[in-house]
């Protein structure tokens, strides 16, 4: 029989470090770490708890006011983003209602974004940016890679009525994928066992959405960005179908790289907040990702920026309720979360934190207390979740003190509140850990 960890050896370490969360003005001593940070990158540990999603809203609209934060990236698709974005920058060609934006989002898992924790803070967003120049509004971007052919006929669309003349490259990558009905794992089996891809023709569409975009201004920005999710997309499901860590990577690598546009984008001085699950957000060389082989964004964000400029902040629970399904594509459901397993950081902070607190770590290099630079199991939630698995899944091992900066943990949680109560489309399903 497996012996668990003692955790009372951390008692001392969560008394000395733990502090209450009870509203906005307790998270002062994390706003005090963020200091000048570029980036603060705010995790979860699963895609369906209202209290990561309702903290995470409340954390980042004191950034947004207090800090002068820009955007906030989400772990979603660029163009059901993109309307959610029109719509909170009062556009005249997006609804007035953040939540008619968000309710048109169709792949599944809908709940992730579909909710009305994210209805309540785009509603926000938009009251406060109404009042603003258009060049002050604070934005609402989609990091991830899954919108292939969602992505193509938006180009299509566009070229069609700004740039005839590169409407042929565009219509050419259509059509190369055109036969696999829009199925990535069949192209993605198609490039393994006969000698086709499409690469050639994104790879031509990419440069010429990059020329349109360099010709046309700012407002050409999003030709540009559905062109990098094409390519990004079509890399990701040939890995996808190869197996290991390279499919992760790809994706990991794709959303690094859209948050660094769109800093680009929104200028020299913008700042960035980005929601994204804990195994994207902590620093993977904190865990046994890095083993692996995998990488994250938060471990290129403080590559790429300095650990000073980014700000990690991870998330977790001790039990309660998850929207999430059993399968991929399967119907959505209130799911209980069961107690943490033994040994677990989660076990560790249920005995001795407060319901709600939040730990702001002592700055890397010095002397750090054992809950810090202790491996411990670390509970992560994917959309499919199987609560059974628990003793033996569900959980990355973790050096809490290297993975994030701050922590947030929540003893008893509840599921969020979803738009639709059925999914619309379910398409491929997501890479290790599953369903993140």
């Amino acid at each position: 029989m497996r012996r668990w960890p003692d955790v009372r050896r951390y008692t001392d370490d969560i008394r000395q470090l733990a502090a209450p969360l009870t509203d906005a003005r307790d998270l002062d001593p994390l706003l005090d770490r963020v200091g000048d940070a570029r980036i603060v990158m705010l995790g979860e540990a699963s895609h369906g708890t209202h209290e990561f999603y309702a903290w995470r809203a409340i954390l980042t609209r004191r950034l947004i006011e207090e800090r002068g934060f820009s955007f906030v990236g989400v772990e979603g698709d660029w163009p059901d983003c993109d309307r959610v974005d029109r719509s909170v920058r009062c556009r005249g060609d997006a609804p007035d209602d953040p939540r008619e934006a968000l309710d048109a989002f169709e792949r599944w898992p809908t709940w992730m974004w579909a909710n009305e924790e994210v209805v309540d803070f785009c509603c926000w967003l938009r009251d406060r940016n109404v009042n603003l120049e258009p060049a002050a509004r604070a934005g609402f971007h989609g990091l991830d890679v899954y919108s292939l052919w969602e992505s193509m006929r938006e180009l299509i669309l566009h070229l069609q009525e700004h740039d005839p003349d590169k409407v042929g490259m565009a219509v050419d990558a259509y059509r190369c994928f055109e036969p696999f009905g829009e199925d990535p794992q069949r192209y993605a089996m198609a490039t393994r066992f006969i000698p086709m891809s499409c690469e050639e023709d994104v790879v031509k569409l990419l440069r010429a959405a990059r020329e349109h975009a360099a010709e046309g201004g700012g407002e050409e920005f999003g030709v540009w960005q559905n062109a990098e999710v094409v390519a990004g997309a079509e890399r990701y499901y040939r890995a996808m179908v190869a197996g290991g860590a390279n499919s992760w990577n790809v994706r990991d690598q794709h959303m690094m790289d859209t948050l660094d546009r769109l800093l680009t984008r929104y200028g020299p001085d913008s700042k960035a907040v980005v929601w994204a699950h804990n195994t994207h957000v902590g620093d993977a060389r904190a865990t046994d990702m890095t083993r692996a082989g995998m990488f994250n964004i938060g471990q290129l964000g403080r590559e790429r920026y300095g650990r000073d400029n980014v700000v990690l902040v991870g998330f977790g629970t001790h039990r309660g309720t998850v929207m999430a399904g059993n399968e991929w594509g399967a119907p959505m459901e209130v799911m209980r979360v069961p107690m943490a397993r033994p040994g677990s950081l989660e076990d560790a902070l249920h005995a001795d934190a407060p319901p709600q607190a939040q730990f702001v770590f002592p700055p890397a290099g010095g002397p750090r207390p054992r809950l810090l630079t202790d491996w411990l199991d670390h509970r992560a939630i994917g959309v499919v979740y199987r609560p059974n698995r628990e003793h033996w899944g569900n959980y990355v091992p973790t050096k809490l003190g290297d993975r994030y900066d701050a922590f947030c943990f929540f003893d008893e949680t509840r599921a969020v509140r979803p738009l639709h109560v059925y999914r619309v489309e379910a398409q491929e399903p997501e890479t290790y850990p599953v369903g993140v």
